[in-house]
């Protein structure tokens, strides 16, 4: 069966830790010396006994919440994800195909399903305490390649060996499928030399502003220079996150920057990235449909991030990275997401 997009990665039970005693310490100065390269740090007192909420559970993963965007926006879309021989990796499984998605899975029988820990501030922001499971364990032959067929795929790595996604990646180029890159901060700390040969097969190469300063040695102040070094490697688009800023897409030719919708309070910041980056993928993939209607434009860019945007600000209004994810009727439908300002300059 040959599928709109696969999407290949991590799948996680995640558990929400939320306290009033979570702080955000924010100090470019001094803690970008201490290695926090944003200048921002999440903060509570050592020693202390923090009093926190009830935990909630709910699932995540790279692989997981992009395949439930696409599913949402009408694609026919499959997921390959490694999990352990638990309950929590059947959750996993049962969830995705009650969003029609096809599972594809590898099963570890030693190692647990990934488990993040996400200790919330009350402002929405968070930081994760990941533990890599059975997905670090992944190997060639898990990896059914030569039956997964589809017109794209969005890999969201985790901690899979460098050299298993080269061999992912040289797969799907030859086949001429559309490669969407989200690489996990275990690929960046690779290097850029070492990527190069990877990033230049991908039609989307997708990173946030701190991952984009550490991969390209540019400070992350200066991110006209760190577009023009990564342009010189990347085969397709660039698209590079901001946050709360928003952030910015690169054809090698023009930048587009834009902001997020405005809206209700952010309560969780949890697969805002994820919920972009598939949004994006999602409405460069609606292309045709846009211009039957005469709506696209060369690369479809623009409606792409208005969906990117969309789908990512109703995701972090909510606990969790998939309970806000948007329908492609609730798009179309919702005036809420019918105009966002784009800026568009050369480089």
């Amino acid at each position: 069966m040959k599928y709109d997009i696969i999407t290949i990665g991590t799948a996680t039970r995640d558990i929400f830790i939320t306290s009033p005693y979570f702080k955000i310490v924010k100090d470019k100065k001094h803690l970008k010396k201490l290695g926090f390269i944003s200048g921002e740090a999440t903060c509570f007192a050592l020693g202390a006994k923090i009093e926190v909420d009830a935990p909630i559970f709910t699932t995540g993963g790279g692989a997981s919440n992009t395949a439930i965007t696409f599913a949402r926006q009408g694609f026919k879309t499959s997921a390959f994800i490694k999990i352990g021989n638990d309950r929590t990796g059947q959750l996993i499984k049962e969830e995705l195909e009650n969003e029609n998605i096809t599972t594809i899975t590898a099963v570890d029988k030693n190692l647990t399903t990934d488990t993040g820990i996400i200790l919330l501030s009350p402002n929405g922001e968070r930081t994760i305490l990941i533990n890599r499971g059975a997905s670090k364990n992944l190997t060639e032959k898990e990896i059914p390649l030569k039956n997964l067929n589809a017109k794209w795929v969005y890999i969201a790595p985790g901690k899979m060996p460098f050299n298993l996604i080269k061999k992912i990646v040289d797969h799907f180029a030859r086949n001429k499928t559309n490669i969407v890159l989200s690489p996990s901060k275990n690929l960046i700390e690779a290097g850029l030399k070492k990527l190069s040969p990877i990033i230049k097969n991908t039609k989307v190469f997708i990173l946030n502003r701190e991952e984009a300063s550490y991969l390209t040695g540019i400070d992350y102040d200066k991110k006209e220079q760190i577009f023009k070094k990564l342009d010189n490697v990347i085969g397709g688009l660039l698209l590079m996150t901001d946050g709360k800023n928003g952030g910015f897409v690169s054809d090698n030719q023009l930048i587009y920057e834009f902001k997020l919708f405005p809206g209700n309070k952010v309560v969780d910041e949890t697969g805002a990235g994820d919920a972009f980056g598939s949004g994006f993928i999602s409405g460069l993939m609606n292309k045709n449909e846009l211009c039957s209607k005469g709506l696209c434009n060369k690369n479809n860019i623009e409606y792409a991030i208005r969906l990117a945007s969309a789908n990512s600000k109703s995701v972090v209004e909510h606990i969790g990275a998939k309970k806000g994810i948007i329908t492609r009727r609730q798009f179309k439908s919702n005036m809420r997401w019918k105009k966002l300002p784009i800026k568009i300059h050369k480089i």
